[in-house]
């Protein structure tokens, strides 16, 4: 049985190469009349995805050849301003990188003594070197226009060009000064794209680009806080705020973080930190009254929420934190035994609360649920009838929501 099939495979192999050298010979001809150059591309690259023609030179540069005619005549049509989609000519810069990086894994394939001598090598790598510049542009052209998706395969290639042997001469990794910008640009499409894979394929090299280094780091805190790995998200956020304490991504993110783990300690240290950099910082002086406030210390977080309002008197937050933090000592004083000494410390500190609360009420009157119940408190134990009804009907009014 095996024999017939052998001789079936000798009896059909001239038949097959019949029909590639007829669709070899048509695409050469299509190739240089200038037509159907598509049509000669697709008939060559359907001959490769036969396994048994992967080795033959013939339709590997027969397709570049029929790729490369594309380009030139799309490249023509541009400088005369003839009607042509710039696009395209990025895209089969690309097609031809591709098509002769493949090609030239199968020219450097070591012969029968294991030696490798690439014929195509040298003149292949120094005609693409050339058009290199066209996949960095490329990636930029379509990154401008907010196509992520087909910026991100031009940077990529690009890139990799330092490490395919078929322009190893070169040396790009050390001579090219644009690869660490353009391992940013592919960070920040892939991070644009939301494929974590693809943001972090370049990340080491995006962060040798000194002049994004911060945009970098953002956009990789925000990949690995998307793969939901918090060790490296806050690592990446410390890093970016030792940096750059100015930059406002890195510092409310570390503040939100801990704020949420209760660490009012590693709150109150950040913001000391952040004040060295700047002292007169509202976000800076706000977290740390905060920190300030759940840590108890009230009379501190008054003062500096006092500061805040002396330079924004309509930071609403402020008098919030500033009232919340009397009415916690108002609150704390009246759970211990009740003197008449403590008695007037808790009627004192609820009548400071009062102005703070009441101010934080009028720059946001759609804040009930933050500001009504104190309110109430407030004027509850500050006998203040006119005051508590009117708060009263507005909880009984919006009560449920």
């Amino acid at each position: 049985m095996k024999r017939i099939v052998y001789l079936l495979f000798l009896l059909l192999l001239p038949l097959h190469m019949t029909a590639q050298k007829k669709e070899i010979s048509q695409a050469k001809a299509n190739i240089k009349s200038g037509k159907s150059l598509d049509q000669a591309e697709q008939a060559m690259r359907k001959l490769l995805a036969d396994s048994t023609n992967r080795n033959n030179e013939k339709i590997w540069l027969t397709l570049f050849d029929a790729v490369r005619k594309q380009y030139e005549q799309g490249n023509e049509k541009l400088y005369l301003k003839q009607g042509y989609d710039t696009a395209q000519l990025f895209t089969l810069t690309k097609k031809m990188f591709l098509v002769l990086e493949g090609f030239d894994s199968l020219d450097a394939a070591p012969n029968s003594k294991g030696v490798s001598a690439p014929s195509y090598r040298k003149r292949h790598a120094a005609y693409l070197n050339d058009f290199r510049p066209n996949l960095y542009n490329g990636g930029l052209f379509f990154a401008n226009k907010q196509k992520y998706g087909d910026a991100y395969p031009l940077f990529d290639s690009y890139i990799d060009c330092a490490r395919q042997p078929l322009f190893s001469a070169y040396q790009y990794a050390d001579s090219d000064k644009d690869l660490c910008e353009a391992a940013y640009w592919a960070v920040f499409c892939g991070y644009k794209m939301q494929d974590p894979e693809r943001t972090l394929r370049y990340a080491t090299l995006a962060l040798c680009d000194t002049a994004h280094y911060n945009l970098t780091l953002q956009y990789l805190a925000e990949t690995y806080k998307l793969q939901n790995d918090i060790v490296r998200y806050v690592a990446t956020l410390h890093d970016g705020f030792a940096r750059y304490p100015l930059f406002p991504f890195f510092f409310p993110r570390l503040v939100s973080y801990y704020g949420e783990l209760s660490d009012w300690n590693r709150v109150d240290s950040l913001s000391t930190l952040a004040l060295r950099a700047d002292s007169t910082n509202q976000t800076f002086l706000f977290a740390k009254s905060t920190a300030l406030l759940n840590l108890g210390k009230y009379d501190e977080c008054v003062a500096l929420c006092d500061q805040i309002i002396r330079k924004d008197s309509l930071f609403p937050d402020a008098y919030y934190n500033a009232g919340l933090a009397y009415y916690r000592r108002a609150e704390s004083l009246s759970k211990l035994p009740l003197t008449a000494e403590r008695k007037q410390k808790i009627q004192s500190n609820y009548a400071l609360a009062r102005p703070y609360m009441e101010a934080y009420r009028k720059l946001k009157p759609d804040e009930g649920s933050q500001w009504s119940l104190m309110l109430y408190n407030i004027y509850l134990n500050l006998n203040m009838g006119k005051e508590f009804d009117e708060i009263d009907a507005y909880i009984r009014k919006n009560k449920g929501n």
